[in-house]
């Protein structure tokens, strides 16, 4: 490879991947690497991959075939969820030069610069049991927000999903040193900090290297809570048996948590819930919504749900929407349901048939747009604090308030990463 090295950084999937990918990207800068656009010419390509849905791998694979028409010559690395379970298959792919599991991500800049073409695929890859430590993570790429990885790998086995195979068991960092990147990241004079992991409710177990250490997430918050150089904190997603009351009502008080929850349901079917092998059932799910909304009214609540589970039924889909209809909640994250192997669901019976999955996800993001207008409607007029964003779309600038409603406004350079009043 050449002296002056190129790099361009493509991220597949979640908000986790993102802070990764960012995280990365400044080991790369810190040994004199030239960070390209990922639509640009560069040396090397680094595709951070997820496997949640079968489109995931898909547009991997598209997107090695498109790098290597803009650089023939370049070296292709393929990392996270995706490469920790395919590693073998990846490998085989035309134009992949380096796959790089969970255990080595961290480690990928020694891979890249010792790497040397030989016509075959390097895998760099360990069995996921055999991670334990933490390696903490955050983006750095948007100055109005940040997203913050304080927890890593799920002990939950899910039936349908392949996160735990992927990214191993429950880990998480301390709260001192999340505290430290909390001060580091308002250093930058960033605003909003979002809280992420895989099982976030889960903060405090498992080991950091080494030590195991006794802390929880409402200890996180609290002690966050305290940090006034950072004005906002949200939550990324939280599981609803591990959203406690006593986190709820700090969230009620708090000064700088917003009002704001997403909350994985998945179904709205017991029956369903069970073979999903999910740790509540509805009700647990209900109570949770009207603990929030006891306390905070005016709380935004977002709802993971997959449609086409094998075995969902016509009546039990209907009982998911006859659930989220009459539930108060605010805007829905659909998913439909795909097949992933090493996964209890793949073996299941009653797959239900693709255009009906499809037919069920549209039912559901129609609910959800209603519900989102429903949501706004009760505030219309008020006055909420908006932390715009920097983008310039047509004219336009957007930003969210506390409770999650976007708004737009004419562009104000201004107003960028500003908090301001704005009458709903």
């Amino acid at each position: 490879m050449s002296e002056n090295k190129s790099i361009a950084f493509h991220t597949l999937g979640c908000k986790l991947n993102f802070s990764e990918t960012s995280t990365i990207t400044r080991l790369f800068d810190e040994e004199g690497f030239d960070k390209k656009e990922f639509t640009q010419e560069a040396d090397v390509y680094v595709i951070n991959t997820c496997s949640v849905t079968e489109n995931a791998d898909k547009e991997c694979k598209q997107l090695i075939r498109k790098v290597k028409k803009q650089n023939p010559n370049s070296t292709v690395v393929i990392t996270g969820c995706y490469a920790q379970l395919k590693s073998a298959e990846i490998a085989k792919i035309e134009g992949v030069d380096i796959v790089i599991g969970a255990g080595e991500k961290f480690n990928i800049v020694q891979h890249v610069k010792e790497y040397k073409k030989n016509g075959e695929a390097k895998i760099c890859s360990c069995d996921i049991d055999e991670i334990e430590g933490f390696h903490s993570s955050y983006s750095k790429n948007d100055r109005t927000r940040t997203f913050l990885k304080v927890q890593d790998g799920c002990d939950y086995n899910c039936s349908f999903c392949t996160i735990p195979l992927a990214r191993g068991h429950s880990r998480s960092d301390t709260i001192e040193n999340v505290v430290e990147n909390v001060k580091a990241i308002a250093s930058g004079g960033v605003k909003e900090i979002v809280l992420t992991g895989v099982n976030l409710g889960d903060f405090g177990k498992g080991y950091n290297g080494n030590r195991k250490h006794e802390e929880n997430f409402y200890n996180l918050i609290k002690a966050l809570d305290k940090i006034d150089t950072i004005e906002r904190y949200r939550i990324s997603s939280i599981e609803p048996n591990l959203l406690t009351n006593e986190i709820i009502d700090f969230v009620a008080i708090s000064k700088h948590f917003m009002p704001h929850f997403h909350i994985p349901l998945q179904s709205g079917s017991n029956q369903v819930l069970g073979e999903m092998r999910r740790r509540y059932k509805r009700e647990l799910y209900q109570e949770r919504v009207e603990k929030i909304k006891s306390v905070m009214p005016h709380a935004c609540i977002g709802v993971d749900v997959i449609v086409g589970f094998p075995g969902e039924t016509d009546e039990e889909f209907q009982t998911t929407y006859d659930f989220l209809h009459q539930l108060d909640v605010s805007y829905l994250h659909v998913f439909t349901y795909s097949e992933r192997e090493n996964t209890l669901a793949n073996e299941m019976q009653g797959v239900v048939p693709i255009h009906i999955r499809k037919e069920r996800n549209a039912i559901l993001r129609n609910l959800s747009e209603k519900k989102m207008n429903f949501f706004t409607e009760q505030h219309k007029n008020q006055i909420r604090k908006v932390l715009f964003e920097h983008q310039d779309k047509d004219g336009l600038m957007e930003g969210y308030t506390d409770n999650y409603i976007r708004i737009s406004l004419p562009f104000d350079e201004s107003k960028v990463n500003e908090i301001i009043e704005v009458a709903i």
